[in-house]
């Protein structure tokens, strides 16, 4: 058996010449292909970090008014105590015209208390809201890997 070194008669230029062909256009199509994935994942990651200050700063503006509302609960709380604290003093002297005025005036803190609550509630629901669009981030932060992954490989064709 001996080896045959003629270039014509082995195919070697054809092999030469296709296997560039194949360099250069696969390196230009996957190439574009590669680029447009990176940049859709960097828009992702722009979306995703607007959405997470847009959620921060819902939830600085929510736990702003939760500190007012405890404030005005904690006065309304110590307001109600030294008004049930004067009226256990002054009870044996009011007359029947004052206690339809007390009932009046604990209507009014029930509706002030079942609209705090609804706030409160609302409140609550919005950092439920917050929590789970932190909850998604790191399942979003994965394409961030991927998007990794294709830039090493870009790399790895580039280098071969």
């Amino acid at each position: 058996m001996t080896l045959n070194f003629n270039p014509l008669e082995t195919n070697l230029v054809n092999l030469a010449i296709v296997i560039g062909v194949l360099i250069w256009f696969l390196r230009g199509f996957l190439g574009g292909i590669l680029e447009r994935r990176r940049a859709a994942i960097l828009q992702d990651l722009k979306d995703a970090e607007s959405r997470l200050k847009t959620a921060t700063e819902e939830l600085t503006k929510a736990q702003a008014e939760l500190a007012a509302a405890e404030q005005k609960a904690d006065k309304i709380r110590l307001d109600g105590q030294s008004r049930a604290a004067s009226i256990r003093a002054e009870g044996e002297q009011r007359t029947i015209s004052v206690m339809a005025a007390i009932k009046a005036g604990a209507d009014a803190d029930a509706d002030a208390e079942a609209a705090r609550i609804k706030d409160t509630l609302r409140r609550e629901a919005a950092l439920a809201a917050i929590d789970k669009v932190l909850s998604d981030l790191p399942s979003r932060l994965d394409d961030q890997a991927q998007a990794r992954l294709i830039d090493s490989t870009i790399t790895n064709l580039e280098n071969a």
